[in-house]
């Protein structure tokens, strides 16, 4: 086991990974930019060490300060929680080769699954139901004509070594395609270095599906059920829940076969996830694997009781998986709302600033997973997640008023946040009847770029 384990990350995560490390008996050691010294990570790890000023590139982003602090620390492993170099293959290398385990996968196993294309054409050819679209990296507008012929539109461009919703552009028609290609080459570009973008059919009434997944070293691999992501704005996750309305038995079968499938095709050890598209004939296509803990891990925990971070920790030290496939079991359900420093009525503008008041919900079934205090300033430099809130009912009616009623219980005060949004998707019956889809906030919630909300009520 571990003895000493550096965090490469700030925020919720790194506290959550702190407090896993705590009940494993392992010493944590965070590094920290000069915007974050008085952070509750900095506060609650065994210790801290400054790697640089707050632009991220010269700090949470810094592989030599990074690995120079683990060096100092004699730190047994890294652990990248997500977001920064989470999913970088080169600091994965790294890390390895300086003697240090990183907690994630194989740095092979992360560049293959880097490249969308690769991963997406190495799955199809064993089997996996991938989305109709382009074979590879489409050479430019010419080709991407040729492709949606044979497919047909609505289709979306998506960035060779995209992620997080980045370079990413929905084509509805011919008209559009020239302008909308040069925009998602340019995000590609600035985003992940390459303009390659490569093309999928658009499913516009579809779910977003994801199965967890655990490999230990020894082959083992098993699901942990599913979380429906469908909730999402501009392709960014807003809200997840487990399970999901949509699936059966039989799919749920068909699906978390094919995630363990695509695990053992891969070579993965670790925590990731298996993300799915399914369309409105409930037939599913595989989308990507992500190849870090997701940050809504918790909803899975609040079903299956399993705690990942320890999962992912006692992987990377070499344990074998304690447990089998059949002795997972789904009880109850859980909805996780993200609520980020955004204003909604100024189409979810960043909110940086002090929190002046502060008042996190409580109760039976619900769990806070945050890292902000009463006068804590919210940075401009880093993502603009505040906290994660999770609820957990006997079935996903209970699950829902417990959200409903956290949110009314959740005070933050000094900054815009996305709190309100929450509270209008939670009590539209849509919502509640499960019938939505990924482009279901846009297309059915959201008026103009004014972030207003049908039926009146502003946020």
């Amino acid at each position: 086991m571990f003895k000493r384990i550096l965090i490469a990350n700030r925020g919720e995560i790194a506290l959550r990974i702190i407090r896993a490390c705590k009940e494993l008996g392992i010493e944590t050691v965070v590094v920290f930019s000069k915007e974050d010294d008085e952070s509750l990570p900095v506060r609650f790890a065994d210790e801290a060490i400054c790697i640089g000023p707050r632009d991220p590139a010269e700090s949470y982003l810094n592989v030599s300060r990074i690995i120079s602090a683990a060096e100092v620390a004699g730190v047994d492993a890294i652990h990248p929680g997500y977001g920064f170099l989470a999913e970088n293959e080169q600091f994965a290398e790294i890390c390895r080769s300086s003697g240090v385990e990183f907690i994630g996968p194989p740095h092979e196993v992360i560049k293959k699954l880097g490249d969308k294309v690769e991963a997406r054409n190495t799955l199809a050819e064993a089997g996996i139901p991938v989305i109709p679209g382009s074979d590879g990296v489409v050479k430019g507008k010419k080709e991407a004509r040729e492709v949606i012929s044979q497919i047909g539109y609505p289709v979306i461009l998506k960035a060779a070594l995209g992620g997080g919703g980045r370079g990413m552009r929905v084509v509805r028609e011919e008209k559009e395609l020239d302008s909308l290609f040069d925009l998602a080459q340019q995000e590609a570009k600035s985003s992940f270095g390459k303009p390659d973008l490569y093309i999928e059919k658009y499913f516009n009434r579809a779910r977003h599906i994801e199965f967890q997944i655990l490999a230990d070293k020894f082959g083992k691999v098993l699901h942990l059920g599913e979380r429906d992501c469908s909730i999402q704005r501009r392709h960014q996750k807003l809200m997840e829940e487990s399970p999901s309305l949509i699936l059966d038995d039989s799919l749920r079968r068909q699906m978390g076969k094919a995630a363990v499938k695509v695990a053992e095709e891969l070579g993965y050890v670790g925590v990731g996830t298996v993300e799915f598209l399914v369309d409105e004939e409930k037939r599913f296509y595989f989308m990507e694997v992500n190849t870090r803990l997701q940050v809504e891990h918790p909803v899975t925990e609040m079903v299956t009781g399993r705690d990942l971070v320890k999962d992912q920790i006692l992987i990377a030290a070499g344990e074998r998986l304690s447990y089998d496939q059949e002795d997972i079991r789904i009880e109850g359900s859980a909805i996780e709302c993200r609520i980020n420093a955004e204003d909604p009525e100024k189409n979810f503008a960043p909110s940086p600033g002090k929190i002046t008041a502060l008042h996190l919900p409580g109760g039976p079934g619900v769990r806070v997973d945050t890292h902000i205090f009463s006068g804590y300033f919210v940075p401009s430099a880093y993502d603009s997640l505040l906290a994660k809130l999770i609820t957990w009912g006997r079935d996903r009616r209970e699950a829902m008023g417990r959200m409903k009623r956290a949110l009314e219980e959740f005070v933050i005060e000094g900054i815009k946040t996305t709190i309100p949004f929450h509270q209008h998707i939670i009590e539209d019956e849509r919502f509640q009847k499960g019938q939505f889809y990924t482009s279901f906030v846009e297309e059915e919630l959201m008026m103009g770029k004014g972030g207003k909300v049908e039926g009146g009520k502003g946020l």
